[in-house]
């Protein structure tokens, strides 16, 4: 469909509350999604928000590939996941540190702590309700992106203001791991019901 402008950190637009889907099966929430995933396969990155494509409603398109999961019961690898109107809750106490970056802050990580396994329940675009416990750096990333659609920013989440830092200064001081690039469009391979549903309301998906 269209790759979308990503919107940076102090447009008004990343710090509202969305509004909830009211029909997560209607073709303009499809046609929504494919511009989402066209978005995030240009920037090569794990997940994105519709807000931060200027899109002020309650929907996340995220994928994990196996390099990111931390080995935990429930981070498991998965292709292209669509969420709408997600709500999630903590399962247990335990948090854990680690880096964290976004789009709408294009170059910079800093390290945040996240609950280390949720309860996720969402709807799909046939309408759908799934619910399930992730973890780990699956769980990171769905929290990420939840926080997008509620106005929070992973900056305010900092454990450590210092941490704060450009990718590339963190990769060459031996920070942080170097990140690997991902093609996100190769994580439909598989998701053969969200292809349907995207071709169905005329999305190209090429």
């Amino acid at each position: 469909m269209a790759i979308r402008p990503i919107l940076r950190a102090g447009h008004p637009v990343l710090n509202r509350v969305a509004a909830e889907v009211p029909d997560p099966t209607a073709d303009s929430i499809a046609l929504l999604v494919a511009d989402m995933i066209d978005t995030l396969d240009e920037a090569g990155a794990t997940g994105i928000a519709a807000p931060q494509i200027g899109e002020s409603l309650r929907v996340v398109a995220y994928i994990m590939p196996q390099s990111r999961c931390t080995g935990l019961p429930g981070d498991d690898p998965v292709g292209m996941s669509v969420l709408v109107n997600p709500r999630l809750e903590p399962v247990g106490a335990a948090r854990y540190e680690d880096w964290d970056g976004c789009l709408s802050f294009p170059g910079l990580r800093g390290r945040t702590t996240r609950w280390e396994r949720i309860r996720l329940v969402a709807w799909d675009l046939d309408g759908v309700r799934s619910e399930r416990i992730v973890a780990g750096a699956h769980a990171r990333v769905v929290q990420h992106e939840c926080d997008h659609l509620d106005g929070v920013l992973y900056p305010t989440l900092l454990t450590d203001p210092a941490s704060l830092g450009f990718v590339e200064e963190l990769t060459q001081a031996g920070r942080m791991p170097p990140r690997v690039p991902t093609r996100p469009k190769a994580f439909l391979d598989g998701q053969d019901a969200l292809v349907r549903r995207l071709r169905r309301a005329g999305a190209s998906l090429v």
